[in-house]
């Protein structure tokens, strides 16, 4: 094996990238502008080149890079065609070769970005030590991964791990971004449970910190449930139901060592855990009752992290 890996994790506003040894360990890492005018069409350039000017700065050669891994914001093919990207303006396009044609045959990977987080955390994070691992990533929207036997699960049209467009309410009458209703989702992301809680406040009268905060977030959810107040107690409760609930699901399924919480959400820490594990503990199937639940621990750097290591486990 090669000296070196490029973990490269591509987002709406910048392009997080990461120079890596063989052996996992992270040297350096940096961001361009993710230029998504003319549907996109200088992304895969812009990377090839600050590879290229990188490989150059630290006096390497192309024959001293294993390869390239790419998460990228949609659904992935197992070939490394991504099946449309909204945020980048793809439709499909064959990220694996034109990028590797780029960087002159270079071994190029691509995957989903919630999927290279997943294997991420799994190599390195809060899945560390375990071939089989769901991780949920609770942000603005709800995200997940699936890794099997220490591999990512990508499904056949690329959309596997799409926790967040489960249904968990059937009487929902208000429409998910991906245009259904009654989406975990709407539920248990930071938009999502900030929702609720207007709801909630507008319902009643009863007195809650939560009434005199504007813009209302979810940290101050649950920086006011941590303090006891009955109402934020109750939307935390309400959030650990619904992502306990479909995480019993995804289990009875997938049957993983352990559950892995991260996204902006998770920062709220145990009083998170607390409620998603004593809703999934009330409803799981028995042999997934003991499922593990972890934080993830690398923040940004997951998805990068999990570029390398597609880059590290290809066939």
């Amino acid at each position: 094996m090669r000296s070196y890996a490029f973990g490269i994790d591509i987002g709406g506003t910048t392009v997080k990238c990461g120079l890596f040894t063989t052996d996992g360990t992270f040297i350096e890492s940096w961001e361009i502008p993710t230029r998504s005018e003319n549907n996109g069409s200088q992304i895969l350039p812009d990377i090839a080149k600050t590879i290229t000017k990188k490989i150059k700065e630290k006096n390497i050669t192309l024959d001293d890079v294993e390869g390239v891994g790419v998460g990228v914001p949609g659904p992935v093919f197992d070939d490394g065609v991504v099946n449309g990207c909204v945020n980048l303006g793809w439709g499909v396009l064959d990220v694996k070769g034109q990028l590797s044609t780029l960087l002159s045959g270079l071994p190029v990977e691509v995957a989903n970005d919630a999927n290279a987080a997943a294997l991420g955390e799994q190599w390195r994070g809060g899945g560390k030590g375990f071939s089989n691992v769901i991780m949920v990533t609770l942000g603005t929207g709800v995200g997940g991964g699936v890794i099997v036997g220490g591999r990512i699960l990508a499904g056949a049209h690329g959309a596997a791990g799409e926790i967040g467009h489960i249904t968990v309410n059937h009487h929902e009458t208000e429409r998910c971004n991906c245009g259904k209703k009654g989406c975990l989702e709407q539920y248990a992301s930071a938009t999502g449970i900030v929702h609720v809680a207007h709801k909630m406040l507008n319902e009643s009268d009863r007195p809650s910190p939560l009434r005199s905060i504007d813009p209302l977030t979810s940290k101050d959810i649950f920086d006011a449930a941590k303090t006891g107040d009955p109402i934020s107690l109750e939307l935390v409760d309400y959030l650990g139901k619904k992502l306990g609930t479909a995480l019993t699901a995804v289990t009875a399924v997938t049957d993983p060592d352990v559950v892995v919480i991260g996204g902006g959400v998770s920062r709220a820490g145990q009083i998170l855990l607390d409620a998603v594990e004593k809703h999934y503990k009330e409803d799981a199937f028995r042999s997934t009752k003991n499922t593990d639940f972890k934080l993830a621990v690398l923040g940004n750097n997951a998805g990068m992290v999990g570029a390398v290591k597609m880059v590290l486990s290809k066939d």
